[in-house]
């Protein structure tokens, strides 16, 4: 087994842990491209727009100019190590953002000056929301034209409820943006282009530049002084608030989620990404400054924690799978303990020994081995045969489950005709690769055509994973259009007993069950609850009543789809008798509730997505009459620059070849993003 380490742990207060999350095109790899070369990580800038970019490594990411999956590295700044983890922003990908903030310990939300606060940036920070991570943001791209700051600052306030403190200010927009004010410093920063921006050069503000910090500058200890007890007495006491009141106040209030601090300037263009790398390391958390992750003994179901420290029993979190070569690299957030290579770990989520034959930390798509990780670290761990994302290694001596990652619907899918058998048993062998690698990702064969249905988070989603299948497994099928995906749900209550007995075999079996279905919130998980008192029934025909109902709500009655939005209420199990079997009250159970649900008015269930678009005013009539040909309804419409931005809801089955429409009607001038909404009933 592996062992518990005894050592220092003073390393842990020099890592920070961070991701990189933002909307499409929002300008992070851009980002993260200039702190690796700033970092002496890499010798070359690599551009996004070049497919160059160094966390950009796979072809379908270099070819369309998106990141497509989360990218690993690590780079020193000051005396500190940042891991990095550069996030998708496309909404098909939103699972590898949600896998990186469940184990990241802070991040930097990168904003479009122009575009201010798009959709994606909304999904992602509210996932970086739910699991608590101190951020500071960035606001990009202010040489474009159109750049508008202040209306960024606002747009972070009304739409992500946030409580943006800018510590620096741009000084120009556009192409007349040369520089940064930093408000704390009270100095102008100018990046020379000559140097790639890599020299920055202290200038003295000049009498126009100091008149514009000032007022930033107050209104900055004002903002914390709401905030904070120390800033607010010397404020009121009219004392000197120093630089480093100022930074301590920030700290404090960034790791409570109170404020988030904001940068400014260009990636692009070289400008502003040393003062980020600062912000990482004096305002977001070491892994020792956040809240300690929770767990559950596996035996006893109580809550369970380990200090984060090489001295505690070992603990860590798969947030992802990667297929190398048909090989599969799992990466881990070690939570505590230490682990080397070659040792046992305790599976907890699956009840499994593995082993760890090799560990690494990661760079891209390039590995380095090392022999041990420890507490506060992400690496690659090689050898895990069986491990799947959101599974727990620990020690078995102490064990622990860490809260799983969240899971996601898919919403379309595309069926996928090998050519031959030989093709078929191929395909489907890289198929369950992808699905271990992608827990979004859904597969099934159809028993009476053998056509393989594919699900998943969008069309480009599924675009994406059959370039893949072909370029890297070399397999030949056809896809055909693709489908959505529907659920079931009830309109109202019914109720309906059935009593089973059989002879199987040489055994008679038996089974008695009534129950209530009921409507409850669409959004809701279904839920299952017993109004009898479950002790006066053998547990193993308890628990097979509850398995046949878990089991029946997977397909519903009208097209075998996933059910939502029901409750299940097991009113009788009848009585005991001779002849009472597992077999008899799963058959019982699964018949009452295909009854129960046929009475209760069931309908079809479509996804309905949310979308965005952005287009020149002389063709807002065009759009809004785009949409409506979709069957969709318009929820809201505002500006945003030049720009007009509606917003609207429409059923996806009728957005297929939605872009090359909108690209039509507005010639080419208009962009949008689709998200999912929600499932509701079909028309």
């Amino acid at each position: 087994m592996g062992k518990t380490a005894k050592g220092s742990d003073k390393y842990l207060h020099k890592i920070r842990n961070i991701g990189m999350i933002a909307h499409i095109d929002a300008g992070k790899t851009t980002l993260t491209e200039r702190i690796l070369y700033y970092t002496k990580r890499i010798h070359r800038i690599g551009e996004v727009h070049e497919g160059t970019a160094t966390m950009d490594y796979m072809p379908e990411e270099q070819e369309r100019g998106i990141t497509i999956t989360s990218a690993c590295t690590s780079c020193h700044w000051q005396d500190k190590q940042i891991n990095i983890i550069d996030t998708p922003g496309h909404v098909d990908f939103t699972i590898e953002v949600e896998r990186a903030l469940r184990v990241l310990d802070g991040a930097v939300g990168i904003f479009c000056a122009v575009g201010g606060v798009e959709p994606q940036s909304e999904t992602v920070w509210k996932q970086s929301q739910k699991y608590r991570v101190p951020k500071i943001a960035f606001i990009n791209k202010m040489d474009r034209i159109g750049a508008n700051f202040e209306n960024v600052l606002k747009e972070m306030k009304e739409k992500l409820g946030t409580n943006p403190v800018p510590l620096q200010i741009p000084w120009g927009t556009g192409s007349e943006f040369s520089g940064v004010i930093d408000l704390l410093d009270m100095k102008f920063l100018w990046f020379d282009p000559s140097s790639r921006g890599e020299e920055i050069e202290k200038k003295e503000l000049t009498i126009e530049q100091k008149d514009m910090c000032i007022k930033w500058r107050e209104k900055l200890i004002e903002t914390l002084a709401e905030i904070d007890e120390n800033i607010l007495e010397k404020y009121l006491l009219e004392q000197d608030i120093n630089k480093e009141d100022i930074k301590k106040a920030i700290k404090k209030n960034t790791l409570q989620l109170s404020i988030t601090p904001v940068f400014v300037g260009s990636a692009l263009k070289n400008i502003g990404v040393q003062p980020v790398l600062d912000g990482i390391c004096e305002f977001l958390p070491s892994p020792l400054e956040v809240r300690q992750i929770q767990g559950i003994d596996p035996d006893t179901k109580e809550k369970k924690t380990f200090p984060v420290s090489t001295n505690s029993p070992f603990s860590a979190l798969v947030f992802k799978i990667t297929m190398e070569s048909g090989r599969l690299l799992a990466l881990l957030r070690v939570y505590s303990g230490s682990i080397k290579a070659g040792e046992k770990v305790y599976n907890s989520t699956q009840g499994i020994y593995q082993r760890i034959a090799r560990l690494f930390t990661l760079h891209a798509d390039r590995k380095e081995r090392i022999d041990e990780a420890r507490a506060g670290e992400i690496v690659g761990a090689a050898g895990l045969k069986d491990v799947r994302t959101g599974d727990t290694l620990c020690l078995d001596d102490n064990k622990i489950i860490l809260e799983k990652i969240s899971d996601y619907k898919s919403v379309i899918s595309v069926a996928l005709e090998p050519k031959n058998s030989a093709e078929g048993e191929k395909l489907i062998a890289a198929l369950e690769k992808f699905l271990k690698e992608d827990p979004t990702l859904f597969m099934e064969v159809e028993e009476e055509t053998g056509q393989i249905i594919l699900s998943g988070m969008g069309e480009l989603h599924l675009e994406i994973v059959q370039e893949r299948l072909r370029r890297e497994y070399k397999v030949e099928f056809r896809a055909g259009n693709p489908q959505v995906v529907y659920r079931e749900t009830i309109l109202k209550e019914a109720s309906a007993k059935e009593v089973f007995l059989k002879e199987l075999g040489d055994n008679m079996h038996y089974g008695c069950v009534e129950l209530r279905v009921e409507p409850i919130d669409r959004d809701e998980q279904n839920k299952i609850m017993f109004e009898i008192d479950t002790t006066m029934y053998p547990e193993k025909l308890v628990n097979a009543t509850e398995t046949a109902i878990k089991d029946g709500l997977q397909s519903g009655v009208l097209k075998g789809s996933p059910i939502n939005g029901v409750k299940v209420v097991i009113l009788d199990m009848g009585e005991i008798k001779e002849e009472s079997s597992e077999i008899g009250y799963h058959m019982a159970a699964a018949s009452a509730l295909k009854k129960a649900l046929t009475k209760a008015s069931p309908v079809l269930m479509e996804p309905i997505m949310s979308l965005e678009i952005y287009a020149p005013e002389e063709f807002v009539g065009d759009v809004i009459s785009l949409i409506g040909s979709k069957g969709g309804k318009i929820e809201n419409m505002f500006e945003r620059g030049p720009d007009k931005v509606i917003q609207g809801l429409a059923p996806l089955r009728r957005l297929f070849g939605f872009s090359t429409e909108l690209r039509s009607a507005t010639q080419g001038r208009a962009g949008f993003v689709m998200k999912f909404e929600k499932f509701d009933v079909l028309d």
